[in-house]
């Protein structure tokens, strides 16, 4: 298979099941499941459908790359445990809870290394960006602020708003900022790049 082939089949592999957690949410948001005497919302009931998508994407992705990224291992434990405590308690608070859980994870792994004067971020991201030393530790520390600020964007509206507005900030509102957030790093890239990767 070309690079670009694998590279785009990924990245669909990665996307793709939040997209169906999305789509599928949007069409049962208003109706619920009784199985096994027990009533379940759209949102459980998606909850329950997003887990084994995920594992089999996952699976996907490891069979076309060889490999799963510590970052993805990670967010694959939290979906499962996470989403498993959804379904088997009937409380979506556990699934939405999920991304904070994620972010402070990371965030305090990253300043764990930071004050010991190293970027676990280069182990994360298993060299997908050829940066300097420096470099490194300047993404570091602006990741790790990221990671907290989007854990307290996440808890603030998913407390305080609607499982409509929560599923759209999840699905294009976190998705969105990671997104800006890289686009922001290009000066740093080209400053500090080593051109390793091209």
């Amino acid at each position: 298979m070309a690079e670009d082939s694998k590279k785009g089949l990924v990245t669909a592999l990665e996307l793709g099941p939040v997209a169906l957690f999305f789509v599928g949410y949007l069409l049962l948001r208003d109706r619920t499941f009784t199985v096994l005497g027990q009533e379940y919302t759209g949102f459980i009931l998606m909850t329950a459908l997003f887990i084994p998508i995920l594992i089999v994407s996952m699976a996907l992705i490891r069979r076309i790359t060889g490999h799963l990224s510590k970052m993805q291992v990670m967010t694959l434990v939290l979906v499962v445990v996470f989403g498993g405590l959804t379904v088997w308690l009937n409380d979506e608070r556990f699934f939405k809870m999920k991304p904070t859980l994620i972010y402070l994870i990371f965030g305090v792994i990253l300043l764990v290394g930071l004050l010991r004067g190293q970027s676990y971020l280069r182990m994360l991201m298993e060299g997908m960006v050829p940066l300097d030393d420096t470099g490194w530790m300047i993404l570091t520390r602006r990741f790790c602020a990221f990671f907290f600020a989007l854990a307290v964007a996440n808890e603030l509206v998913w407390r305080l708003m609607s499982t409509d507005a929560w599923v759209n900030f999840k699905t294009f509102g976190l998705t969105g900022a990671i997104f800006v957030f890289f686009i922001f790093q290009g000066k740093l890239f080209q400053e500090h790049g080593t051109g390793e990767g091209d």
